[in-house]
């Protein structure tokens, strides 16, 4: 084997490393966001010399898993066509969100220490984007109330989100129910009131 074949698989496997690291830290971190160096070492099938050697510290690695997560999450959103049926498209993202809002929330825990408010929201503002799109069609095509703030109608979307993860950890909400009921809920949010308040 050449010399820069030697570097080339060192390399490859550098990179495969790195990635079980990252993987076995979100699994494990999701699992118990206090999971340790050497739990997470452990279930990435490497040593803790190896695990440092590509994070310095814990912060480093749940910044990483976070930032990982986060791109999971973009490219999983991003498959939703914001262009067809508003009521479906809002299904369709509810859908998608909140299973990765389940994941999030066990990661969120674990970063909050490491991670400032601003890295934390700076993650947040492409699927917030996305979220926002799909408020304003409904909203210009009177499909969605207008007579409250898309800042606030967002908030609810994602309380609503957060508080079904809560309730899945929990115990008190089953994946399959809340499949059912998430959809339902955020649309009766957004339904425009028959008789507007006064």
């Amino acid at each position: 084997m050449s010399e820069v074949q030697k570097e080339r698989t060192k390399r490859a496997d550098a990179v495969r490393n790195k990635d079980a690291i990252i993987d076995a830290a979100l699994t494990c971190l999701s699992d118990d966001p206090g999971a340790s160096m050497s739990e997470i070492a452990r279930v990435a099938g490497v040593g803790r010399v190896t695990l440092y050697g590509h994070f310095a510290d814990r912060e480093e690695l749940v910044g990483a898993v976070f930032a990982r997560t986060m791109d999971r999450a973009e490219a999983e959103l991003a498959a939703v066509d914001i262009k067809q049926d508003t009521w479906k498209c809002l299904r369709d993202l509810v859908q998608s969100s909140w299973r990765v809002l389940y994941q999030f929330n066990s990661l969120l825990a674990a970063a909050e220490p490491y991670l400032s408010a601003e890295q934390i929201r700076a993650h947040h503002d492409k699927p917030l984007a996305r979220v926002m799109t799909v408020l304003e069609k409904g909203r210009s095509e009177g499909t969605f109330r207008a007579d409250q703030s898309l800042a606030w109608q967002a908030a609810c979307f994602y309380a609503v989100l957060h508080s079904a993860a809560a309730e899945i950890r929990a115990g008190r909400l089953t994946e399959d129910d809340a499949a059912g009921v998430l959809p339902a809920t955020i649309r009766a949010l957004l339904i425009p009131p028959a008789d507007p308040a006064p």
